[in-house]
């Protein structure tokens, strides 16, 4: 099921780190992107803007693919 704005979300670490984008950049990723939920903010085309609400933590862009379901 695709993911739509509103859903509760998590990072898949496997995607991230694997990305381009890690590559591209500091791959020390904080461990709340893959342990507490997220909630999906906006969506624009491949990218959904996600919001960690549980730490202060800044809203931050990723791909569709690189976020799963927070059971």
């Amino acid at each position: 099921m695709p993911i739509k704005r509103g859903d509760t979300v998590r990072v898949n670490r496997e995607k991230l780190e694997n990305s381009i984008e890690a590559q591209a950049s500091d791959t020390r990723f904080p461990s709340y992107l893959f342990d507490s939920k997220g909630e999906v903010v906006d969506i624009k085309g491949d990218y959904a803007f996600v919001k960690f609400g549980l730490v202060p933590t800044p809203n931050i862009w990723l791909r569709l693919d690189q976020l799963e379901e927070f059971k």
